[in-house]
């Protein structure tokens, strides 16, 4: 009994042992040597390692092993996507040089070299682009869920500005005409050869955080405050119309000015942000309705007085909620990171919360 304890014992140690290595394999890590069944068709052994975009599970091999010339292999989870790996000279995806991977369903693996002329497909081009393909050195691997693109290039030193992207999952190029469909995720490093140190870049990053904040501040903010102090200090006659018709126009002038940053920011990154755009560019009609508003708002003794409320009261909380729901929309494509979702949900809290009292205070008082 002692002895088949033992046995199994041992036998679940070392089935543990191995599930543990295959999870490790098909995660990748460059904390193990890369060792792949299919070999790749130069040396890996004392290339540097490192993860380069951990969002989508990237991690990039490299060494200069011969004269002007330069190895890679980039790795990835194998999504039923291409995959993608840019030489950059100012970090921007238009003007680059794209290596593409992707295998197919019945197998077949393809690697070409694309040249992203400009945003439209028909401005990226196969086999075209400014780096320089080693012959008969290109490789695509497929190994343990994971997809792994091999290259050299001949060049003295490539470019430090990398961008990494990622196609949309089942739509990956026809082999009639290779035409690449557009990333589903990309972002932008920076590269040091020597150390091996990768830094990500964020483009236009001052430009990002004065249209985030000038957005959150004008519509998200001070608006919902000058609607508090229009509903609960109207006892306080003539301040509050003052004081409300002051709040509203510092927020909308502070939208206004985060909306004209938005529309540069996404003319210089021409990203694909259209909802956000689309709904920003709604609030501002909202907040420009509002402003026109005040300039017809007929007298109270006027029967249509009553309307005029109506539509003023709608069409600023609608400006309001989707303003809220904007921002938060705005933090999750600029990958802002979950401090900037905190402060901005404890902000609405506080707000929140202060409403619900007046709110009770104003219906005591009645």
């Amino acid at each position: 009994m002692k002895a088949s304890f033992k046995f199994s014992a041992f036998l679940f140690f070392q089935i543990f042992i191995s599930s543990q290595i295959l999870k490790v394999n098909a995660q990748d890590s460059c904390n193990s040597i890369l060792n792949l069944e299919s070999k790749l068709l130069f040396d890996t052994t004392s290339f540097h390692c490192l993860s380069v975009w951990d969002q989508q599970g990237y991690i990039l091999r490299y060494m200069k092993t011969d004269t002007n010339v330069w190895s890679f292999v980039l790795s990835a989870p194998n999504t039923n996507a291409y995959i993608a790996m840019g030489f950059s000279k100012n970090g921007k995806m238009v003007g680059s040089t794209a290596i593409v991977g992707w295998v197919a369903n019945d197998g077949t693996a393809t690697m070409k070299k694309y040249f992203l002329g400009g945003q439209s497909p028909n401005e990226v081009l196969p086999d075209e682009g400014n780096v320089q393909l080693v012959n008969l050195t290109s490789s695509i691997i497929v190994e343990n869920s994971r997809i792994y693109v091999a290259f050299q290039l001949n060049t003295e030193m490539p470019s430090n500005r990398l961008i990494y992207s990622i196609g949309p999952a089942g739509m990956l190029p026809f082999t009639t005409d290779f035409r690449l469909s557009e990333h589903q995720d990309h972002t932008s490093t920076s590269l040091n050869y020597n150390t091996g140190q990768s830094e990500t870049k964020t483009l236009y990053a001052n430009l990002r955080r004065s249209h985030g904040l000038l957005n959150m501040f004008g519509w998200a903010i001070f608006m919902p405050i000058g609607v508090m102090v229009a509903r609960y200090l109207r006892h306080y006659d003539p301040i509050w119309f003052y004081s409300h018709t002051t709040i509203q126009s510092v927020g909308f002038i502070l939208g206004f000015a985060g909306i004209i940053s938005g529309l540069v920011l996404n003319g210089r990154l021409q990203n694909n942000v259209n909802r956000h755009k689309g709904l920003g560019i709604f609030i501002l009609v909202l907040g420009c309705l509002q402003v026109i508003a005040i300039l017809v708002r007929p007298d109270k003794e006027s029967k249509k007085r009553k309307y005029w409320n109506w539509y003023h009261y709608i069409t600023g909380r609608l400006l309001i909620f989707l303003a809220a729901i904007n921002v938060f929309y705005g933090i999750h494509l600029g990958n802002a990171g979950s401090s900037w979702k905190a402060v901005f949900s404890m902000v609405l809290v506080v707000l929140f919360i202060i409403a619900a009292v007046l709110e009770i205070r104003m219906w005591k008082r009645k």
